[in-house]
């Protein structure tokens, strides 16, 4: 499908005559383009302006969002938009799928081509249809411009004030701007969403898909905001315009109606079994990547519930009541073992009496996260030694450098290490045991009874009637495919 973009320039200016409050026009630099819905529209972004602004933005999305690590999914969401991008209004321009690694329900396009979805709004979906479903309404957004166009009626929202202001001698831009934004902007949130939908429903046809899924989708908003709302969770919703389409909408059911008799001309080809297989094992909750909030190297021991955090590149092995850590060239290393304290002593103490060690150097007491410590150079070996005690156990941590005693450089990272030693709070148990979507043939328990065996959430019932569909009194039918939570 060819670009039916064009544009031209023009500019008007008429004087303001005897201080007359009537403005005939004003003095604009202007292009129009057409859009690919036929319509014309004011813009002041080229193309290539665009897509270079997308670039930028993209580049500091990667920087400040992280990107869900499941190169499967990654792959598969790019190969279903591109499908899309193939036959929309647009198919010249790259596109970009990126699936970004939070629980919110969010999907949402950046100028000249760069399309996110949350792994939040996935788990929701049940087919590859409905996933299409949100990939076109977003290729959409892009093929129509709506963030270029947004761009250009701010602009002009601004520049009217600003005539204004001379015109009628209101002396606040401001108070100008809210007089005039209403009637500027208006038509540039549900109308572009609607469009979108539109456009979404059209690609969807021309691609193989099933453009009923655009309504199937409204549906899975709409049960997912009836849900937050009776238990006040305050998630968010995608797209509050798109969110709030009513489910039966006469003008969504009108454009989405119109691509269905499209998809009659082409086959649909979907496997549903792709769907499933890939979306098992999807994570749900908070991102591990942001754990420990200010590092990512962080490890977690759930049997004997601590967390410490290694510097960056450290990697490490571990068994149920060991820890090996060590620098990528090796020179440095921290090992981790617990005993049972058979008594109650000072750390200090304990190093001295039960572990046959004196005359420690560079010694420090330890207080950390309410746990108490001691720490110091162990003249034996040359070791940082260090004992924590945590409940009915005394942590002892050794750290070493290859070739004996260690640097005062090096002393310092092994201490922050050790000083990073703590409990893992509440807070954190998911990215201990990340939890994730897994797809089974129902064995005819009601939602109840699977939410009873695995209570993963208070709200774990309805949760499984969202995640499949059949929210909010809907159950499972022995020995059709659905979700759970692991």
């Amino acid at each position: 499908m060819k670009s039916l973009a064009a544009s031209s320039n023009m500019s008007w200016i008429y004087p303001l005559r005897n201080g007359s409050l009537a403005l005939l026009a004003l003095g604009l630099l202007s292009a129009c383009a057409v859009n690919p819905t036929g319509g014309v529209d004011f813009v002041t972004m080229s193309e290539s302006r665009e897509i270079e602004l997308g670039a930028e933005l993209h580049q500091q999305m990667l920087q400040e969002t992280p990107v869900y690590q499941n190169e499967q999914l990654q792959e598969y969401v790019n190969e279903v938009g591109q499908r899309l991008a193939a036959v929309s209004h647009r198919p010249d321009i790259e596109y970009t799928f990126t699936v970004v690694d939070s629980p919110d329900i969010n999907a949402f396009a950046l100028p000249g081509g760069y399309i996110y979805i949350n792994r939040g709004l996935i788990a929701y979906l049940n087919s590859e249809d409905e996933m299409a479903a949100v990939l076109g309404h977003e290729i959409g957004h892009v093929t129509d411009r709506h963030s270029v166009r947004q761009q250009a009626a701010r602009q002009t929202n601004s520049v009217v004030a600003g005539v204004l202001v001379v015109a009628t001698g209101v002396g606040s831009l401001g108070e100008t701007s809210s007089l005039l934004g209403g009637a500027l902007l208006s038509g540039y949130g549900r109308e572009m969403e609607l469009a979108a939908d539109g456009l979404g429903a059209e690609y969807l046809a021309a691609a193989g898909y099933d453009p009923l899924a655009m309504v199937e989708v409204i549906g899975v908003l709409k049960n997912h905001e009836d849900f937050t709302k009776r238990t006040s969770s305050g998630a968010s919703s995608y797209h509050g315009v798109f969110a709030t389409h009513p489910r039966n909408d006469t003008r969504l059911q009108e454009v989405v109606g119109r691509a269905n008799e499209l998809a009659a001309e082409n086959e649909n080809e979907v496997d549903p079994d792709k769907f499933r297989e890939i979306i098992s094992g999807l994570s749900i909750g908070p991102s591990t990547q942001l754990a420990g909030s200010n590092a990512r190297n962080r490890y977690y021991q759930s049997l004997l519930n601590y967390t410490m955090v290694f510097p960056d590149g450290w990697d490490w092995t571990d068994t149920t009541t060991t820890l090996n850590a060590n620098a990528p060239d090796d020179a440095l290393s921290l090992n981790v073992s617990v005993q049972r304290l058979q008594q109650m002593k000072e750390p200090r103490l304990f190093i001295q009496d039960d572990m046959g060690i004196e005359n420690l150097q560079k010694t420090e007491v330890l207080n950390q996260f309410g746990l108490p410590g001691y720490t110091g150079i162990n003249p034996q070996d040359n070791s940082r030694l260090a004992v924590i005690y945590y409940g009915p156990r005394a942590f002892v941590l050794r750290g070493s450098e290859v070739g004996g005693e260690i640097s005062d450089e090096n002393d310092a990272i092994l201490l922050e290490a050790i000083r990073s030693f703590r409990p893992i709070a509440p807070n954190e148990r998911n990215f201990v045991n990340p939890l994730s979507i897994q797809y089974v043939r129902s064995d005819g328990r009601t939602y109840a009874e699977l939410a009873a065996d695995n209570p993963f959430d208070e709200n774990a019932e309805d949760l499984l009637r969202l995640y499949n569909g059949d929210y909010p009194r809907g159950e499972p039918t022995a020995g059709e495919w659905i979700k759970i939570v692991r």
